[in-house]
């Protein structure tokens, strides 16, 4: 159920040269959260910024068995996330979720296959969280995660803890290979077809990767990194054109963020 709450700061921790995973105390509505879904954040007393910004659900924080809160992954890039870069524990913020549709994943697959580039890792940490929870093991998931350089590359000991394998590339090499993390992606398609590919990312990324799962007829569902001004449907800002002309335009916010591939057409976000 979504719900409009004040939570308080656990954690603020500098994971990466401008990024940070926050851990945030908030109510039981979380627990009913599930994964690809966000939360809209404002910050108290005074935003330095008009609208509340989306974060997608990284993982739910567990205390005697009980969901008590969620983490969230974020980068610095203006006055708003500049602002909660500088939160302590004890500080305050206004959510508002846990709001769009996640991902669904048929827990008797026997491949699954995650795709992450940057911090689009957030929405699969929390996925494969819950593959875990449900008995998916380590032999029926790979996890790929891809970034600019080593210091990209987000939450690899959350998958390792899971059980999960993780392969990863960056564009200089800095650490596993150097690649676009699309092209080891597409060899290991071509070896074996995954029952269902999960991937977030930068949009040229995902459009690729739709790209290798239509050709391999791999059933792909993308969560959409995209601007949101209200996250509720209401300002229609976060339109996403259907591949067919005659269904109308979707939104990210209430159709998404999570989308089936075989129904989005991404040029148009790109360009």
């Amino acid at each position: 159920m979504m719900q409009d709450q004040i939570a308080n700061v656990l954690w603020n921790r500098p994971i990466g040269p401008a990024h940070y995973r926050i851990g945030l105390a908030c109510g039981p509505e979380m627990a009913d959260a599930v994964p690809g879904q966000f939360v809209m954040v404002q910050l108290l007393p005074c935003s330095p910024v008009l609208l509340r910004r989306p974060f997608s659900i990284c993982k739910p924080i567990e205390e005697n068995g009980a969901i008590i809160g969620i983490e969230l992954i974020y980068k610095v890039v203006g006055q708003g996330t500049r602002a909660m870069a500088a939160l302590k524990p004890g500080a305050k913020l206004k959510l508002l979720g846990p709001l769009g549709n996640g991902f669904k994943f048929p827990i008797q697959a026997k491949n699954h296959l995650l795709v992450a580039g940057g911090i689009g890792v957030a929405p699969l940490v929390f996925l494969a969280w819950s593959m875990a929870k449900n008995g998916v093991s380590g032999k029926c998931c790979q996890v790929y995660i891809g970034g600019q350089t080593e210091e990209e590359l987000f939450c690899r000991d959350d998958f390792a803890g899971l059980g999960y394998r993780c392969r990863v590339g960056t564009d200089d090499g800095s650490a596993g290979d150097q690649c676009l993390i699309t092209d080891p992606v597409a060899d290991a398609v071509t070896e074996t077809c995954p029952d269902m590919i999960y991937a977030c990312g930068p949009l040229p990324m995902i459009t690729c990767l739709m790209g290798i799962a239509e050709k391999a007829q791999s059933p792909c569902q993308v969560a959409l990194e995209t601007v949101m001004a209200c996250g509720m449907g209401v300002c229609l800002g976060c339109a996403v054109k259907p591949k067919k002309a005659s269904t109308s335009y979707l939104h990210a916010c209430t159709d998404g963020p999570v989308f089936d591939a075989a129904v989005v057409d991404l040029a148009a976000l790109i360009s």
